[in-house]
């Protein structure tokens, strides 16, 4: 299992621009949102943005300033672990009918278990009243809270897709993504029918109609596929799955023509593979699986110390065909949760190729969690702290624009990456620089003093002179940034503004780690830390003693309660037992 983080940022407000070199991609800020999950846009209309909150309500940004539009909270599950809502898609018709569609993991009010996957229709209530649901879909996925998958694209073929995770816990334990029997680790292909009986047909040319396995499934052996989109140029279907302890990986079906998508049939390989590596744990059925399709690239959870990208949880994005932004015309971006980096890379000109010039785009954005892609064909990038910005260009396209922020909505937090600054001057502060064991890794801690004014201030740490990731100063003015250290290693912390502010350099050697026990139980699980402040649970960070137990939570959730399976051992950390165990600042073993 990964490492857990769990926050609520209060960030100290302040106006700040992006100052790009001529040429550069920039990150404008479109709005503040509550945990922004999934942005799009009216398929006719590219200045009436679309943003989904986790929680469930959906936001319209337009020439009438930002409002809701859709509050499904009470059908919506979160947010234990990776639950909420997933994401939305307009229908093709949006722009007259309202109509859009929306994956979430639902409560029972939803019909079936707490955390079973829906994929729904609404359209606009009479009168003005509320949307009208319209159930599409569903897959039971009540059992563990996390890999629901739920990216919802029309293909340029005009069906749905539809991507749902494993099922969860961690190494897909029943094999669901190599039974085509079980909707779980796939992505479905379906054409709905919203209000009819059924609410959907399956197309007939899908892979599995009149043979074994279920009919609506278009592609399996997925983990977490989060995230997939298409090329709205070429129709190329692109995948980001999110790997289990070693790797992430990009897989990719090339089109063979206009309005064809390709890649039906195809087995991606979990849980018989990780990326371009055999998984040690793989289900009964990868014994007789043949024919796997391999990812066009893929990236370790390690860092290995060469400017190489790593990471935890791959943020699968577009291929770029927003002219304005230069070179990156073509590639196709993504992100990771861990290492907030966005990058970009060329895929292969067709099948069977890999991927090439992977390289970082000098932007980080604070907790990603999407991409979007306005009918424009401009691109956005969500964070998990509240902001959507667009990948801006010097040159603006050519489309109407979305709408300025209304006031009061100004985001609280510019990103800031190499070559980018916040205007924002510092008088007589200090970063100090320590590291301090958190299980399998160091927890390098920035700290900024005097600590007045600094909060929300983006901090970026170097490893070895060269950029390792950014983060967002709390409301005490520290950062923290986990690394693993294999070899002695050098880090510093900057701030960059009016003037750029250093730390003095820290050396690491390499670190053994050690562990909690838990209270009163035999088993060595790693540790937990916890910090509150004023009874309200701020951030709790979960180290696991054992890589093989490492796996994604959804640890971004602003929660006052986590509760989850750690190596057999439930966990549940609430405000109640913060106090018991170390206060209102603490850290509790486990």
């Amino acid at each position: 299992m990964r490492r857990l983080i769990l926050s609520t940022v209060f960030a100290a407000l302040a106006s700040c621009c992006l100052c790009p070199a001529a040429g550069a991609v920039a990150l404008e800020p479109t709005g503040k949102f509550k945990q922004p999950i999934s942005v799009t846009s009216d398929p006719e209309n590219a200045e009436r943005l679309l943003v989904a909150e986790r929680e469930g309500t959906v936001m319209e940004v337009g020439s009438g300033g930002t409002r809701p539009i859709a509050d499904l909270t009470s059908l919506i599950a979160c947010c234990l672990s990776e639950r909420g809502l997933l994401s939305i898609v307009p229908a093709p018709d949006f722009h007259s009918s309202g109509r859009f569609y929306v994956a979430y993991t639902g409560t029972p009010a939803a019909g079936g278990a707490e955390g079973d996957v829906h994929v729904d229709s609404f359209r606009p209530g009479p009168g003005g009243g509320p949307p009208v649901r319209e159930p599409i879909l569903s897959a039971g996925h009540g059992l563990n809270p996390n890999h629901n998958g739920g990216q919802l694209q029309f293909g340029p073929d005009g069906h749905l897709y539809i991507s749902l995770g494993d099922g969860g816990s961690g190494g897909d334990p029943p094999g669901n993504a190599q039974n085509t029997e079980v909707l779980l680790g796939k992505v479905l292909r379906i054409d709905p029918r919203p209000g009819q009986v059924p609410a959907y047909v399956v197309p007939a040319d899908n892979p599995f109609v009149g043979k074994p396995g279920k009919n609506e499934i278009w592609a399996y052996g997925l983990r977490n596929p989060w995230r997939f989109s298409f090329d709205r140029t070429s129709g190329d279907m692109v995948i980001g799955d999110v790997g289990q302890d070693d790797r992430e990986e990009v897989d990719y079906a090339p089109s063979p023509g206009e309005g064809v998508v390709a890649g039906g049939g195809a087995n991606y390989g979990w849980n018989c593979r990780e990326g371009f590596i055999a998984y040690p744990a793989p289900a009964p059925a990868c014994g007789s699986a043949a024919g796997f399709t391999d990812p066009v690239f893929d990236y370790q959870h390690d860092d290995p110390e060469d400017g190489s990208t790593s990471g935890c949880s791959i943020i699968g994005g577009y291929v770029v065909r927003d002219p304005s932004l230069g070179d990156l015309y073509g590639r196709y971006v993504y992100s990771d949760f861990c290492s907030e980096e966005i990058r970009s890379l060329v895929l292969p000109g067709g099948a069977g190729g890999r991927a090439s010039d992977d390289r970082s785009e000098g932007l980080s954005v604070g907790k990603p969690s999407s991409f979007g892609e306005d009918a424009c064909g401009r691109l956005y990038v969500a964070s998990g702290e509240g902001t959507v910005y667009r990948l801006a260009g010097s040159t603006p396209l050519a489309c109407s624009q979305p709408q300025p922020v209304a006031p009061g909505q100004e985001p609280a937090v510019a990103p800031t990456g190499p070559g980018l600054g916040i205007e924002r001057k510092h008088q007589a502060l200090d970063l100090r620089l320590r590291a301090q064991p958190a299980g399998a890794r160091l927890k390098i801690v920035v700290e900024a003093d005097p600590c007045a004014g600094q909060a929300g201030d983006r901090v970026q740490l170097n490893r070895g002179g060269k950029w390792f990731s950014s983060r967002s100063l709390n409301d005490r003015c520290l950062a923290r940034f986990f690394v693993r250290v294999k070899s002695t290693a050098t880090f510093r912390a900057l701030l960059t503004g009016s003037e750029e502010i250093r730390s003095p350099r820290l050396t690491v050697e390499p670190h053994r780690p050690s562990r909690l026990t838990q209270p009163g139980a035999d088993d060595r699980v790693g540790e937990a830390e916890a910090v509150a402040d004023h009874g309200r649970l701020l951030r709790v960070a979960v180290e696991p003693a054992l890589d093989r137990d490492r796996d994604l939570l959804g640890r971004d959730a602003a929660l006052d309660r986590l509760d989850h399976e750690l190596g057999g051992v439930e966990l549940l950390l609430a405000q109640d037992q913060l106090r018991q165990h170390g206060g209102a600042d603490g850290a509790v073993a486990i």
